[in-house]
């Protein structure tokens, strides 16, 4: 089939777009729209503003999902630019309909929705794009340059002075020199980072270099000495120390629990915003004549636009947003998105306390109530993880079961007639074993009853390390909390689950020998019915469940008027484990004087029918965990897959019904800090949520299918063969003999053109300097040294394959311009090639100039003249007679 592509209104200058790409690119030049070439889709220039739009290609993406259309700012971006980009967006949002989120992007503070379009990182490119030049050229050897490279899951690299004065102790450097790339990483870089710095640089030689540059990273300046030497012949000697790690802005991805809702409106003449409320928000507060700016405590901007607010309001949104930006004396670079009514982003739902979905009204709230309409089969669920993750249960809990309960701070094994009795002041560990796909596979339950005391709390965590020992690091952890427990928890005891009050013995006989007891039963089959010993009183009813009431002389079971005939069911089988007594039946309404007596007299009871609460609305989202000063600091990934999982991470998935925290083979993090993360996670979070919410910890290898099932898709085996970091690094270093070339062509330059210092100055530096803006064409007629040749180098890209690139180089070859001043004039201006100077390079006739002659002729100095681009530089070269 032929794709389409979407229709644009090209009388407002936007372009047609392939339907069938999910990214699409272009960039403000001359106040217009220009397409990105997609090789170069990650490279931006300072001084320029792009257009960005993403739009979900996958079925799975596409459920619910809207596009996201984007302006990015660059740091040296003029206000026409801007102002430009600023309309186009304004247009295309009429022309894609109302199912867009827009979205403001600054220079080094994008969200994290754009920052993961980018996977292999972003680079910042210093200046702007002449017209008719491409962003990038394969192939580019004529090239001298210093990334700075920094960020932990969305990576970026911005060019910087080519200087030992730009380095710091806690980042990564790129020296990009053409056919050679030299990675050096600070002192204080973690393996991760190095990791991810190794995998930007081995993308920029793949795209830029296809795949012919030597790599070669410095890990230890000791031990790499030829690097060094190369290093040190294009930055020259170091001096002094390095700089300490310059701070970052990751502060602003402390999770902020504090966000405030305002009120936009018109009054007259004047634009009104009034504070609404505070956190936690409500759905309710939104409503759909009206826009409103949500301020998440000055880190983002939300502006939501109801579905029947006027078209005016909707226009003036950006324009709104960063007025409210600047009047509350935020940063200009201060991220805004603009959510339209019914097309609210995952990040801004999670802001609230509950969101309501279009489907899914009677959803329960345990998330139990698909399973009376799927008939659980085990191979189901293990053929569609996607269904395991919805329906929170690994299996058809048809595993075995093993209970400890904690006392003494010990696991004492609980014997299996009562292994379905738990105890509010007591924790235990419940381990499920279960296959899947053929494989066994481990989930242990870390249960805490409300009234347990904090040592036996720890006491719970240290005995679940201690069975993991046993079993080889193959257990999932669930941290489950009494009152909270999944439904796969409760299938697992087949409906018998009933927990008591205290932390007595299990037998229920001997818990119900004296005082007055109060059950209250909820369930309607053996999957998800649960009984909890409440208090015994009259409060305690409610209108919509059943409950046991037991004395020393009789038992009542009391049908509440909303509860139905499965309910009722159920709880006769459950109530034989609660007590062998003959159970009287008694119905609301009709209930005998020592009835009411036995719970201290009649009281006010809920009598409403209990309403779900709706979690339909919430998507799941996935965030890199990381500490700084104590604190827990989150990357989110939007639009994730199992690729952005690294063994060296810690990844938090929130669901919002669970929380798994993801643990990556080589992180560095006890499980104990790991948990305590997601704990401070729930307790942070700007929509309060309930510290009760159960914590799964994953470790890499042994996933659950309620964990891959959130995933696009999930390959078991992607770990198989997974490389280390310095097994990378071994297999992207350059070969010897090609880094020794390299070392012997710049010794040998600088002897022939620095006698006197033994290394380049800043002005030779800037001189030699080749620009990325040269096209291909440029760089194959570059001027060849007199110091070089063709050399054989190995490819460093996953193939073992060899090719042959010619070393070229945009060095003068004489030294007397140095040594005497330079040379006249008449002796370069408008000469060939062949009436040259001995030893001149033709390619760089200016460069043998005296500095005065210099300013003279080109109206600048040589500085200025060797840090314009390179495109620049050949169109005046041509005018005075130096090309």
């Amino acid at each position: 089939m032929a794709e389409r592509p979407m229709r644009m209104d090209t009388s407002k200058g936007l372009p047609a777009m392939e339907s069938h790409r999910d990214l699409h690119i272009w960039i403000i030049e001359n106040l217009k729209m220009v397409p990105v070439p997609r090789r170069a889709y990650r490279n931006f220039f300072e001084e320029h503003c792009y257009i960005v739009l993403h739009v979900p290609q996958s079925l799975k993406a596409t459920q619910g999902a809207s596009k996201d259309l984007h302006y990015w700012v660059g740091k040296e971006a003029s206000r026409d630019a801007e102002d430009a980009a600023c309309s186009f967006v304004q247009h295309l949002q009429e022309a894609l309909g109302g199912a867009t989120v827009q979205h403001r992007e600054a220079q080094g503070h994008e969200s994290a929705c754009f920052l993961s379009y980018f996977r292999r990182g972003i680079i910042y490119r210093k200046g702007g794009l002449a017209s008719g030049l491409s962003h990038v050229e394969t192939n580019m050897y004529n090239i001298q340059r210093l990334l700075h490279i920094r960020g932990r899951k969305h990576v970026s690299a911005a060019e910087v002075e080519l200087s030992w004065n730009s380095f710091n102790k806690g980042d990564i450097f790129l020296l990009d020199l053409g056919r050679m790339m030299i990675q050096w990483n600070g002192p204080k870089t973690s393996i991760a980072e190095k990791a991810r710095g190794l995998a930007l640089t081995r993308s920029l030689q793949d795209q830029e270099r296809g795949g012919r540059a030597q790599i070669g990273v410095v890990d230890d300046e000791a031990k790499a000495t030829d690097l060094m030497q190369i290093m040190e012949a294009v930055l020259g000697c170091r001096v002094g120390n390095l700089h300490s790690t310059t701070p970052t802005k990751s502060i602003n991805q402390l999770q902020k629990p504090s966000v405030r809702l305002y009120h936009v409106y018109e009054k007259g003449k004047d634009l009104v915003v009034q504070e609404l409320a505070t956190c936690p928000l409500t759905q309710d507060l939104l409503q759909k004549e009206d826009c409103y700016i949500l301020d998440q405590g000055g880190f983002k901007i939300y502006v939501w636009q109801g579905c029947m607010s006027s078209l005016q309001e909707k226009k003036a949104s950006f324009s709104r947003a960063l007025g409210f930006i600047q009047a509350k004396g935020y940063p200009s670079y201060t991220n805004v998105e603009v959510v339209n009514d019914g097309t609210e982003s995952a990040a801004f739902k999670q802001l609230f306390q509950s969101w309501s979905g279009e489907q899914g009204k009677n959803k329960n709230p345990r998330g139990i109530g698909k399973l009376l309409q799927v008939k659980l089969d085990v191979g189901k669920l293990h053929s569609q993880p996607e269904l395991a993750a919805q329906l929170r249960m690994v299996d058809d809990s048809s595993g075995e079961v093993e209970v400890w309960c904690i006392q003494d701070l010990r696991r004492q094994p609980v014997d299996p007639k009562h292994r379905g009795q738990l105890c509010a002041g007591s924790c235990y560990l419940v381990l499920y074993t279960y296959r899947n796909m053929g494989h066994i596979q481990y989930l242990l339950y870390l249960w805490q009853g409300l009234q347990a005391s904090a040592q036996e709390i720890k006491a719970l965590s240290s005995n679940a390390e201690e069975l993991d020992l046993l079993y080889h690091g193959a257990l999932v952890h669930e941290h489950v909390t009494m009152g909270s427990e999944p439904p796969h928890f409760l299938a697992i005891f087949q409906g018998q689950l009933v927990v008591f009050q205290g932390s007595t013995a299990h037998s229920g006989k001997e818990q119900l020998t004296s005082a007055t007891r109060l059950f209250h039963m909820r369930g309607t089959d053996n999957h998800n019915t649960w009984t909890e010993e409440v208090p015994a009183r009259a409060s305690s009813l409610n209108s919509s469940d059943i409950f046991l009431l037991v004395t020393a002389s009789f038992c009542y079971l009391w049908f509440g008027k909303g509860c139905s005939g499965d309910q009722r069911e159920m709880a006769r089988t459950v109530v034989t484990v609660i007590s062998k007594e003959n159970k009287e039946i008694v119905l609301e309404g009709q209930e005998p004087p020592h009835f009411w007596e036995a719970l201290g007299g009649r009281a006010p009871y809920p009598s409403n029918k209990r309403l779900p609460v709706d979690m339909s609305g919430f998507q799941p989202r996935l965030f890199e965990c990381s500490s700084q000063t104590g604190h827990l600091v989150l990357t989110e990934v939007v639009f994730f897959s199992q690729e952005d999982l690294d063994k060296y991470d810690v990844m938090l998935l929130d669901t919002w019904q669970e929380i798994f925290l993801w643990l990556g083979e080589a992180a560095s993090q006890q499980k104990q800090e790991v948990v305590a993360w997601g704990q401070e996670y729930l307790r942070t979070h700007p929509a309060g949520r309930s510290l009760a919410t159960p914590i799964v910890l994953v470790k890499q290898g042994h996933e659950p299918p309620t964990f891959t099932g959130w995933f696009l898709t999930w390959d078991p085996y992607k770990w198989t063969n997974n490389q280390s970091y310095e097994e990378v690094v071994e297999g992207s270093l350059g070969a010897v003999s090609a880094i020794s070339e390299i070392t012997a062509e710049i010794n040998n330059f600088q002897m022939s053109r620095w006698p006197v210092s033994g290394r380049a100055g800043p002005l030779a530096q800037q001189a030699l300097k080749g620009s990325e803006d040269s096209s291909e064409n440029e760089l194959e007629l570059g001027p060849k040294a007199d110091c070089g040749g063709a050399s054989t180098s190995r490819s460093t890209s996953t193939s073992t394959s060899t090719s042959t690139s010619t070393s070229t180089s945009s060095y003068p070859s004489s030294p007397r311009c140095l040594s005497n001043g330079g040379l006249p004039r008449e002796q370069l201006m408008h000469q060939a090639a062949e009436d040259l100077p001995e030893g001149v390079d033709p390619a760089h006739k200016e460069f043998y100039l005296s500095d005065s002659d210099f300013q003279d002729i080109f109206g600048k100095s040589k500085e200025e003249f060797y840090s314009m681009a390179k495109w620049r530089q050949q169109q005046q070269k041509k005018q005075l007679g130096f090309f």
